[in-house]
């Protein structure tokens, strides 16, 4: 991953990260939300790589 990453719109939901994490007794740095906000854009734009060169639209778990 890039150390300096280009702002991207938000995809995850920080209130259920933050629950998940605070949940589990430990607490969340306020860099976490971006980094793991890249993260699954990053994923997701794999799988639909994947996908389209299995020519296909669709993105399937399996894409991932």
């Amino acid at each position: 991953m890039a150390k300096k990453a280009a702002k991207v719109e938000p995809v995850v939901v920080g209130s259920k990260v933050r629950a998940l994490i605070r949940g589990k007794g430990a607490m969340m740095s306020s860099e976490l939300l971006d980094a793991l906000n890249v993260c699954v854009v990053c994923c997701v734009e794999k799988a639909i790589e994947r996908a389209k060169a299995n020519k296909r639209a669709t993105v399937k778990p399996q894409d991932l």
